[in-house]
């Protein structure tokens, strides 16, 4: 893997870790159908003037069935499951299980034969989940029935997410990463769009909750969905989704700096293991050359 590879791979990181704080100010808010179906269209909207802009075309007639298929794996189902686990579990217990993607992603990818499961990303998705853990230090809440459906709901989100990757990868080679991009997020805004409209009466917006749904929206679903598909074109797919094991680091941070969330020792060694785990299940090798950039 190219050194700019990784260092897109944590650009999407920091920027991924910021939605589940936002989603805690958001879910209550708008709901979280209405949640996923207003983000999803903010997404579309960025990304068809981008399309218009870049001059590309959208995909053809007989291929949106599967583009629907990928829209409800990566969007609208992990979209939604996220959004009712933040009206239950705090946003460190999401972002940590958001980082069993990878492992969904290396097993389906290995189920398939499309890539090898090898010993060194299971054990770096053995690292990741350490690190993690010494990164997000959870508050104690009470367990109850409610709260283990919702760290369910996280898992199977994260899952949609893992799995996901695969399709999303062929669909960027058949279509292009911004066609795809936008036709997914188009299909996610149709099927959410009665439930969205259901659930309306019942939202009650805040102007923190707007913004948050906004920065969802156009950045961290519209603008770096097509980022993340860019890249798939050019790594594995469970290296697309080794951000997982990044997010609650930044997480912590965003949470840190602009909730007062506090920030923990026990951040920087798991900083390095996190590190340590995206190198393992991506091949990254820092101090090896790498060959020109063509």
């Amino acid at each position: 893997m190219r050194t700019r590879h990784f260092l897109q791979l944590i650009f999407l990181s920091a920027l991924w870790g910021a939605s589940f704080p936002l989603i805690r100010v958001a879910s209550p808010a708008f709901g979280p159908l209405g949640l996923a179906g207003i983000r999803c269209a903010l997404a579309a909207l960025v990304l068809a003037v981008l399309m218009r802009a870049l001059r590309q075309q959208w995909p053809g007639r007989a291929t949106w069935r599967r583009v629907t298929v990928l829209s409800l794996l990566t969007v609208v189902a992990p979209f939604v499951l996220f959004n009712w686990a933040g009206l239950v579990l705090p946003s460190g217990y999401s972002a940590v299980l958001n980082a069993t993607a990878p492992l969904f992603g290396i097993m389906g990818a290995a189920a398939i034969g499309e890539e090898r499961l090898t010993a060194r990303r299971l054990a770096g998705c053995a690292l990741g989940f350490t690190g993690v853990a010494l990164l997000v230090r959870l508050g104690p809440i009470a367990v109850d029935a409610k709260v283990v459906v919702a760290a369910l709901a996280c898992v199977a989100a994260s899952c949609c997410y893992g799995l996901g990757a695969i399709l999303m990868k062929r669909a960027t080679l058949a279509h292009g990463p911004l066609p795809a991009s936008a036709a997914v997020h188009v299909a996610a805004t149709l099927l959410l769009l009665l439930p969205m409209a259901a659930t309306a009466p019942s939202m009650q917006p805040t102007t923190g909750a707007m913004l948050s749904v906004a920065v969802l929206g156009m950045v961290t679903s519209g603008f770096m969905y097509w980022l993340s598909m860019r890249l798939m074109r050019e790594i594995p797919a469970s290296a697309a989704t080794s951000p997982a094991f990044m997010i609650p680091l930044f997480g912590v941070t965003w949470g840190g700096l602009f909730l007062d969330e506090p920030v923990t020792a026990g951040m920087l060694p798991g900083c390095l293991l996190v590190l340590a785990a995206m190198a393992l299940v991506t091949g990254f090798n820092p101090f090896k050359g790498a060959p020109p950039e063509p």
